[in-house]
């Protein structure tokens, strides 16, 4: 399996090395032909405006428009999230619109990076970690989107189909939980894979 991590700001080396822990192959995004060959593309924090103004200015914002229609499996963070959302508030901007949910940019504000939240989530027992900085709000959404975690009486981590949308920062956790279960879309059938790297 190759996991793209669009490198162009934000911790994209930091989600490298949690998906080298997982012993996942990783390679930088920064042109459409880099796609090729990836089952799953990860969306970094950053400045949201920025990086969509370089996906549109490289052709790469309609190339993950068709990584996703054919079912690649794409996963956005922070800005990442504002990136994917259908519609963006707070102030207005344009998007990839993948995930039908109301993305607030400015949302709980100027955060200490090294604030760990605790919260409950679907996906394991125990709290999951989040680290928010100035992390966005997802404010709706949609019939088809599933809300994994929430934090503050919001959701945190969000699910439609092989997408997958954080408004926190799990690379800066030591916790694997979320780049597992990415994985898990980006390769059905890949729990024995995920389950034979804990071990």
């Amino acid at each position: 399996m190759k996991i793209g991590i669009l490198a162009v700001q934000g911790d994209f080396e930091a989600h490298a090395a949690m998906l080298e822990r997982l012993g996942v192959e990783t390679t930088e995004i920064r042109t459409p032909a880099q796609l090729d060959g990836c089952e799953g593309l990860i969306l970094p924090g950053g400045e949201s405006t920025t990086q969509l103004q370089f996906l549109q200015e490289e052709g790469l914002s309609e190339a993950i428009q068709k990584f996703a229609a054919r079912g690649g499996a794409i996963f956005g963070t922070c800005a990442g999230a504002i990136l994917l959302a259908t519609e963006v508030q707070n102030p207005q901007q344009d998007s990839l619109k993948l995930v039908d949910m109301t993305v607030l940019r400015n949302g709980y504000g100027r955060q200490v990076a090294s604030d760990v939240v605790r919260g409950h989530s679907n996906l394991k027992r125990e709290p999951l970690e989040m680290v928010f900085i100035r992390g966005p709000i997802i404010q709706r959404t949609g019939p088809g989107v599933e809300v994994l975690a929430e934090f503050a009486g919001k959701p945190a981590l969000v699910q439609c189909g092989q997408l997958l949308a954080a408004t926190f920062h799990p690379e800066l956790t030591d916790d694997t939980t979320v780049h597992e279960h990415f994985l898990q879309l980006a390769a059905p059938g890949s729990n024995q894979l995920l389950g034979s790297l804990k071990a």
